[in-house]
């Protein structure tokens, strides 16, 4: 009985083991869909921004305005690269605990099927031990009645 309750204890670690890395896993997978959300807004603003600059470029340029516009769609261009850059690394590290989290379900299954092992292998020494006792007595019985008949 002391194997399994270490079992049932190793269990217990394993489980929440495997809830805390699912639990990382669902925050990581909401942030990536936020980052992709920011994403998808710096690259509207962006597209907006050109279709302006190329309405107002046909009414005026100036020099100026034309160095203000590039220097503006680089520093557009150097935010969406930031974030593909946080994207590409949130992804990397929802495929680690996609990973953990795989390891941490198989370590799981692996003590549950420990523990039905275990479980079956004391039922079945009790079975024969149930038998035996049966074997005996029914024995002591037999020994009885024949003694009876002489």
């Amino acid at each position: 009985m002391a194997g399994l309750k270490s079992v049932d204890l190793a269990i217990m670690v394993a489980l929440k083991k495997r809830n805390l890395v699912g639990k990382k896993l669902a925050q990581t997978q909401q942030s990536l869909q936020f980052e992709l959300g920011q994403l998808d807004q710096l690259e509207a603003y962006a597209a907006d921004a050109q279709k302006r600059w190329s309405a107002a470029a046909q009414v005026s340029m100036t020099p100026e305005l034309l160095r203000h516009h590039y220097q503006f769609m680089d520093r557009l261009r150097q935010a969406i690269s930031l974030q593909q850059a946080c994207i590409a690394q949130a992804n990397a590290q929802l495929e680690m605990q996609r990973q953990q989290l795989i390891t941490a379900e198989l370590a799981l299954n692996s003590l549950q099927k420990l523990l039905a092992r275990k479980q079956s292998e004391i039922s079945r020494t009790l079975a024969r031990r149930e038998q035996k006792q049966t074997d005996e007595a029914a024995g002591l019985q037999f020994g009885r009645a024949a003694l009876r008949l002489h």
